[in-house]
């Protein structure tokens, strides 16, 4: 065996038997700590020359001093806190600690039968240098672990230098992690549009320019990647910034998901390619949903379409609101199987009811609402994507006009108070076959109402919904992967796009307003974007 390798695996048993013996190592630290600061703190109390009655006092309380601290350590926790992870928290706990054991200390040294007593001055000298000695050590720890283990790129590895656009949370956890990890990357500064942060430091970084001068800071800096930390940022704003990081010529990436960084959970890994979802979207629109819940709770609601983009989300947001039925109605077998395994698992107070049929079948149909007469029927069924469509005229009528009238017929056979079309804004003025027919079946939906009053019958529009079926998303991701051109009409064109969860709100929002019934709702979609 090389010598190399006993080397590493006595290192490596050295290291398994630390940490197995982690708790009392920590503790026999602590207790050396104690010791230090306590003779430092006599040290002090008497300039250097400390009387020999006192040295007595000294070696006699202090078994009594480190059994305390050794004690409150245990009952705190302090052993088991990891030293690299230190943080505020546990300087507190650090702090609560000590206090505890010296505010005892102080309490019980009068009472004891030993002349002189301990000054009084020594106690809280003591309890200061003992917070200052222990934390020193966790954060000098942490720190050299840092900058010589982590912070040293990995054999090999070009190290990359990278600018922050954000000097905000997430610009100062993802800033920590780049440091702390051997993640390949040199922070070289931030970016950050508020002129307040200019010129001040963050994980010992300085915030150097704000956004619009990317373009210059990537040359001054010699910066090789843009990493954008906004993840709260409007796309708008997003689309901006990407704009100025494509003139500066650079690689950049973006830092998504706003829940992880108010979690404290920002990791390098998270980084990822600026995605078309991220510049295609517009400022969120929450609707008021209390309504909602109140009218859902332990209704019975079914969707057809349920395995569809939209109608999961749907199907999702009901189940959300306490719906005691919900029958999800779909013949595509696999989106249907793991959208039952979801709704399951994540709310298991709501009775899963996956049925697979045609909506043109009408017995099968029947047989379904009769056996579970639904409150609500949601109808999210439909073929939607528009070149197909156009070779297939028969299929789109079929399924779009006619299996529409099949379903809400149904629905007021079995005692449905509420039906809810999902349409689209293709339906205004049509040009193709899917927006006639979706316009058709509008005006099926329209008939119904007028002809069965017993159901409330509402049509909801919204636009391009970012990452459904159907999207024209998928293809510009798909045609900016090969660099082909966009295919679009016009190089002006633009279109209104929205998330599938603001399309789950407005159809149940839809569905609860009596001034929607018998007409065509849809959300106001703020601006459209420039494809």
């Amino acid at each position: 065996m090389a010598e190399g390798d006993v080397l590493s695996r006595l290192l490596l048993r050295a290291r398994n038997f630390a940490y197995g013996q982690r708790v009392v190592l920590i503790s026999g630290v602590h207790a050396a700590i104690t010791a230090a600061a306590y003779a430092l703190a006599f040290l002090v109390r008497f300039e250097g020359r400390v009387p020999a009655e006192y040295v007595r006092v000294f070696v006699l309380t202090l078994p009594v001093l480190v059994l305390f601290r050794v004690l409150a350590g245990l009952a705190f926790r302090l052993p088991t806190r990891r030293w690299r992870y230190v943080g505020p928290d546990d300087v507190l706990r650090l702090v609560v600690s000590t206090t505890v054991v010296t505010a005892a200390f102080l309490a019980i040294a009068p009472l004891v039968p030993l002349r002189p007593l301990v000054p009084r001055s020594v106690i809280v000298l003591e309890w200061l240098l003992f917070i200052n000695g222990t934390a020193g050590l966790w954060i000098g720890y942490r720190l050299l672990l840092e900058r010589f283990h982590y912070g040293r790129s990995i054999q090999g590895e070009t190290v990359r230098r990278a600018l922050i656009v954000g000097a905000g949370g997430a610009g100062n956890l993802l800033a920590r992690e780049l440091q702390r990890t051997r993640s390949g990357y040199r922070v070289v500064g931030f970016v950050d549009d508020d002129p307040a942060n200019r010129g001040t430091l963050m994980q010992g970084v300085e915030v150097i320019g704000a956004s619009a001068e990317l373009p210059e800071l990537v040359d001054r800096f010699d910066v090789d990647e843009i990493l954008i930390a906004m993840p709260s940022a409007p796309p708008a704003q997003l689309r901006r910034i990407v704009d100025l990081a494509e003139r500066a010529g650079v690689d950049f990436k973006v830092l998504p998901g706003i829940a992880e960084v108010l979690a404290g959970e920002v990791h390098p890994s998270q980084l990822r390619e600026v995605r078309i979802e991220d510049l295609l979207g517009r400022e969120g629109v929450r609707l008021e949903l209390a309504q909602v819940a109140r009218e859902l709770s332990e209704s019975v609601v079914l969707i057809t379409g349920a395995g569809g983009s939209i109608g999961s989300e749907l199907a999702r947001q009901v189940a959300a609101h306490g719906a005691r039925t919900l029958v999800l109605y779909d013949r595509a077998e696999n989106d249907l199987f793991f959208l039952e395994m979801e709704l399951r698992e994540r709310f298991s107070g709501v009775r899963v009811v996956p049925v697979i049929g045609d909506i043109f079948d009408e017995v099968r149909l029947d047989r379904v609402l009769r056996t579970h007469r639904p409150d609500r029927v949601y109808h999210a069924a439909a073929y939607k994507h528009v070149p197909m469509m156009e070779s297939n005229v028969y299929e789109a009528l079929r399924n779009n006009v006619l299996g529409t009238l099949r379903v809400a017929e149904a629905a007021t056979r079995h005692g449905a108070r509420k039906f809810v079309l999902i349409s689209t804004d293709k339906a205004v003025h049509p040009s193709s076959v899917m927006g006639a027919t979706k316009r058709l079946a509008e005006l099926v939906v329209m008939a119904c109402h007028a002809r069965y009053p017993a159901t409330g019958f509402v049509a909801v529009r919204f636009g391009n919904v970012l990452g459904s079926n159907g999207s024209v998303i998928p293809v510009f991701r798909k045609q900016l992967a090969e660099g082909k051109p966009l295919t679009v009409t016009h190089p002006e064109v633009t279109r209104f796009f929205m998330t599938a969860s603001e399309a789950a709100q407005l159809v149940l929002q839809a569905s609860l307003l009596p001034e929607a019934e018998g007409r065509i709702a849809m959300l106001e979609m703020g601006d459209p974007v420039r494809i």
